[in-house]
């Protein structure tokens, strides 16, 4: 049978417990029926094992059994494995609780969204109606205030019309829808900070609630609420302890076995408790020490704010709206917190009914009258009568160990069974002892023990697979210590009925979840081999090969010109290069100009002074 077939088979046997239960008066979930029926199944008593073929018979006492628990009414395991299943279903995380929260909260309000971003508002009338509802948005997504009071209204209104006039709803239908929903957050953030502003300047903000103020009121009340509570429990876990001791050291009889086993059962159930309530005032210390830390960074913006607008009738937008908008954030973070305190505070109060056995299975009255003569020790009391006792490290030289002053962080390392001595959890039959990590703490396979007693931890340290394996075998019996001592990765893996097939008659096969060690070889070739002979990847081998096959010496070359071609073909010409030739000039000369002679004639005998003065000067001038 295939997986879904298995897991459908699995779901009927659960769902006809769940029916048969129902029909008894007994309302009981899916989840808690299959823990009953792998808790039933791990159970050796019952003689279940998934490794031999079970038959109809098999499935239907299995059937019986887990109704039978689930109807006992008195039944201190029960109430312990339902306290269990209720804690995993509603705690989770921090982050998870807020994420769900908003998610629940954006869910609330799309409709009121989707209202004003698809409004095609057009006439006056239709505008005020949007603003009215943008006012409402504002209200509702800010948790300041209810829409239905009018001076918060009224307020609402003035803030957001000082940053949002009614003028400007003509370019906020223009937008797309992303961005309307983008900007609306935005002024539900602004108006948010403006009201917070307000209200601390005592100008408004009396709807507001001062949530700073409720929430360091409500933390100490709740952790000292719980401290009693955990209290109460303790000393009832110390009380049940001490029986038990008591019980075990005298001769045990068969009314006196079943008295034993329900009050092993009732100090499983109490120890639970505190385990969820530590839990719990962990988360409620968180929660103070983040309104603390959110208390200082608001006076610090506040501060800051008020420095930024002092006495100005007008502030640039820039300068104001990043500290509205922290203010918002701040004040959500406040009422994140508030939302987590009312979480843990539920969680918490529905622990309570599944602590009803105690006082109608052992009154106070028997208990008192059983521990007459006996002295009841507190855990940190048993601690102190081991803290002298030491192991010597120098003695198991093939183990680790580790002590408060050679190990850093030695009190956060992560110790099996919850702090548990496994020693005692065995030889005292499911006893449960706190150990005493002073006296040293064993690493074994990665993981880290801490014991009772100096005697406890030698005789563990000798043995560690003995003592491992039998308190696996304890807690198949007790399956609500599975998760008390904090074993589910050791159960993981166990599924009753994982494979079911039906074969021929009233046969039902189970087949087990089987684990062994095996290797494997990858082959070095998957497909057959198919080697070319004939590849050659070197290039100059297939250009031989190539020559070879042409037989070019038999081969004539033809050659053919087109019209495409004649004129791309490869033309070389020879030529007579031009000759180097000079030629020969007359060298460069000058000539003489002639002077220009002047001549008088008619003259007789011998010039006179005057005419040769003038022929001197005629001369000189040319």
């Amino acid at each position: 049978m295939s997986h879904a077939q298995a897991e459908s088979v699995i779901k009927n046997i659960i769902r006809e417990i769940g029916q048969e239960c129902a029909s008894k008066g007994q309302a009981v979930s899916e989840t808690l029926v299959a823990f009953i029926v792998k808790a039933v199944v791990l159970d050796s008593r019952n003689e279940f094992n998934v490794d031999r073929t079970l038959t109809k018979n098999d499935v239907q006492k299995l059937i019986k059994l887990c109704v039978d628990r689930l109807l006992d009414q008195k039944s201190p395991s029960l109430d312990t494995i339902k306290m269990q299943v209720y804690f995993d279903m509603n705690y989770t995380s921090r982050g998870e609780f807020l994420d769900e929260h908003h998610s629940v909260l954006e869910s609330r309000m799309a409709p009121v969204s989707r209202e004003i971003t698809d409004s095609r508002a057009r006439s006056r009338d239709e505008l005020e109606t949007l603003y009215r509802k943008i006012v409402s948005f504002v209200l509702l997504r800010s948790g300041l205030g209810s829409p239905t009071d009018i001076s918060t209204v009224r307020e609402a209104t003035a803030a957001l019309q000082s940053i949002f006039p009614q003028s400007e709803l003509g370019t906020f239908l223009g937008l797309n829808k992303k961005d309307k929903e983008r900007q609306l957050n935005e002024l539900t953030m602004i108006v948010t900070g403006i009201r917070l502003f307000n209200k601390d300047s005592g100008k408004g903000g009396e709807s507001i609630d001062n949530l700073p103020a409720i929430l360091n009121e409500a933390i100490p009340a709740a952790s000292k609420h719980y401290e009693a509570e955990m209290k109460l429990s303790l000393n009832l876990a110390q009380r049940y302890t001490t029986l038990l001791e008591k019980l075990a050291s005298e001769d045990s009889e068969k009314d006196q076995n079943m008295q034993t086993d329900l009050m092993k059962q009732a100090l499983y159930n109490v120890r639970q408790h505190i385990v969820f309530l530590r839990i719990i005032m962990s988360e409620i210390i968180t929660c103070a020490q983040q309104v603390e830390s959110l208390q200082q960074q608001f006076g610090v913006r506040m501060e800051q704010l008020k420095s930024t607008v002092r006495t100005k009738t007008a502030v640039p937008t820039a300068q104001v709206y990043p500290h509205f908008i922290a203010l918002s954030h701040l004040w959500s973070a406040f009422q994140d917190e508030m939302v987590l305190l009312t979480v843990f505070s539920n969680i918490a109060a529905n622990l309570e009914p599944f602590l009803c056995l105690h006082s109608q299975l052992f009154p106070d009255s028997t208990i008192e009258q059983l521990l007459e003569g006996n002295e009841v020790k507190t855990d940190e009391q048993r601690t102190e009568e081991t803290s002298g006792d030491r192991i010597d490290p120098s003695d198991y030289k093939k183990q680790d160990w580790f002590f408060p002053e050679t190990t850093a962080n030695f009190h956060h390392l992560p110790l099996q069974y919850r702090g548990i001595c496994g020693y005692t959890l065995v030889e005292k039959d499911g006893l449960l002892f706190s150990g005493n990590p002073n006296i040293g703490i064993l690493k074994y396979k990665e993981k880290y023990y801490s014991f009772s007693s100096k005697e406890a931890a030698q005789a563990f340290a000798e043995n560690p697979e003995k003592y491992i394996a039998a308190v696996t075998e304890i807690a198949k019996q007790h399956a609500e210590l599975i998760q008390l001592l904090e074993l589910q990765h050791q159960f993981a893996s166990v599924t009753p009925y994982t494979e079911v097939r039906v074969k021929e008659g009233d046969k039902v096969i189970v087949k087990p979840i089987t684990k062994c060690d095996s290797s494997t070889q990858t082959d070095t070739h998957l497909l057959p081999s198919n080697i070319v002979k004939s590849y050659e990847w070197n290039e100059w081998e297939l250009r031989r090969k190539a020559i070879k096959l042409a037989n070019l010496r038999n081969k004539v070359t033809h050659s053919m010109q087109t019209n495409l071609s004649h004129l791309r073909r490869d033309n070389t010409s020879q030529v007579y290069l031009p000759k180097h030739m000079a030629t020969q000039t007359k060298a460069t000369g000058t000539s003489n100009v002639p002077q220009p002679k002047i001549y008088l004639a008619g003259l007789r005998g011998g010039m006179s002074k005057t005419t040769q003065m003038v022929k001197m000067n005629l001369t000189q001038d040319y």
